[in-house]
């Protein structure tokens, strides 16, 4: 079954990347038409979501979207599935109401909230990730703030914040985003950042593009990592102050298509060897 999937995968894969760089098409994305950007932006979804799961993001759970091009108030999610399997006819298209467009008998996600509000709340969020990373959740379930120790996790800049869902539903929910008001509430502790920690359930991670929040996904993970080791060293710890962060935060989301190159073939490797 899994190869299956692969050979979708590297379909999609080899289309977008045919679009990209066959003759009439080298033009940048903002002059493509509406309908072809969303074809690629699919493409690059499920590419996203076995990229994901390969870097060890994700598992069985979480999920990533992106925004339409031809309707802003629009995204594109897989249908409730485990990462590594999402193949283009998972795709689902979703209003800001979060009501799927033509579902097909295709199960959702139950925390697609997530994704609608910080849409509504972000404009220039055009990609966003949910993920239960595994080396973020001590960080956002003690007083230890996670912050930017390495120079590929600038775009943290500072303190990342941390939603704690017992401040607008009580002491007696499951951590689950269920319903939009919690969406919002999600979305307004993210604000301006590209990271928000979820006490004892993870992160979700922003982008301007799919590859920029995949990017910041995997360096979220990395970071709390090496943050961790150097806790456990002990001494003073010397994070990126906020404008070496923001420097190189900018310099390097230039550069997300070089480690997403790299990314994807491995992805399509691993798929292929299982």
């Amino acid at each position: 079954m899994l190869t299956r999937h692969c050979g979708v995968l590297l379909s999609a894969a080899m289309t977008c990347v045919a679009l990209r760089v066959a003759p009439g098409h080298a033009q940048d994305a903002t002059t493509k038409p509406p309908e072809q950007q969303d074809a690629e932006r699919i493409a690059d979804l499920v590419l996203a979501n076995h990229i994901l799961a390969d870097q060890g993001v994700v598992d069985g759970f979480g999920h990533i979207s992106v925004r339409s091009a031809k309707n802003p108030g629009h995204y594109f999610i897989s249908r409730s599935r485990a990462p590594a399997l999402v193949s283009a006819d998972d795709i689902m298209e979703f209003d800001l109401d979060d009501q799927p467009i033509d579902a097909r008998g295709r199960a959702p996600y139950l925390e697609r909230f997530i994704h609608s509000e910080v849409y509504k709340a972000r404009p220039d969020v055009q990609s966003i990730i949910h993920s239960h990373s595994p080396a973020v959740i001590p960080f956002g379930a003690s007083d230890v703030p996670l912050r930017p120790i390495s120079h590929m996790a600038g775009f943290l800049v500072r303190q990342v914040p941390v939603f704690e869902i017992r401040e607008g539903a009580g002491d007696e929910t499951d951590l689950l985003i269920r319903n939009k008001a919690l969406g919002a509430a999600l979305a307004r502790k993210l604000g301006n950042a590209t990271v928000v920690l979820m006490r004892g359930h993870g992160d979700t991670v922003v982008g301007q593009s799919i590859k920029t929040a995949v990017f910041h996904a995997v360096y979220t993970e990395l970071d709390a990592r090496l943050e961790a080791e150097a806790l456990r060293m002990g001494g003073k710890i010397t994070f990126l102050n906020e404008m070496e962060a923001a420097r190189i935060g900018e310099q390097m989301d230039k550069l997300v298509d070089r480690p997403w190159e790299l990314w994807k073939i491995q992805a399509l490797s691993h798929a292929q060897q299982k």
